[in-house]
């Protein structure tokens, strides 16, 4: 599993999760990856930083909205409410859709990687994270420019499916 952001045309970190995904794991990302993420952002004068999750269990839980609440006040970002049944609206969605196209592109050999399991995930990783640093600004910023159309065809469809 893998947790990534990006703001802007600004990629974010990335996290490799090794293990089950709870909330305290997620926090722990949360507290180890999107903090500095924010911070630099702030240092680099953003400012109106909103943070979008969608709504799996794990980023709805008691702990990590007592968590995210406390962290929002602290640092002064907001989060977006996100309707359950929109999840693929998220641009990051598109974005890891991206990121596979061009992951199989760069190194279709992983898919038929032997050895043993750690090898293999060592290896998915750092080519994943060759490719991660490699997407550039005007894949992000048309991520971005695409969310109006986004949110207009989900007004159009009332909720419903969208070619999004």
């Amino acid at each position: 599993m893998v947790w990534a952001c990006f703001c802007n045309d600004k990629l974010g970190p990335v996290a490799f999760i090794d293990r089950n995904m709870n909330s305290h794991v997620y926090t722990s990302i949360l507290k180890t990856k999107l903090i500095p993420f924010i911070e630099a952002l702030q240092q680099d004068s953003h400012s109106n930083i909103q943070f979008q999750q969608d709504n799996s269990g794990v980023h709805t839980s008691k702990l990590t909205m007592t968590w995210l609440i406390n962290l929002l006040q602290q640092y002064g970002f907001s989060t977006i409410e996100w309707s359950p049944y929109s999840p693929d609206m998220n641009p990051i969605e598109e974005l890891w859709a991206h990121l596979k196209i061009k992951l199989y592109q760069r190194y279709s050999e992983i898919t038929s990687l032997q050895g043993p399991q750690e090898m293999i995930r060592k290896k998915i990783q750092n080519c994943l994270w060759e490719v991660w640093w490699d997407i550039g600004k005007e894949v992000l910023n048309g991520l971005i420019d695409s969310m109006p159309h986004r949110v207009q065809a989900l007004i159009a469809a009332r909720g419903w499916y969208t070619k999004y």
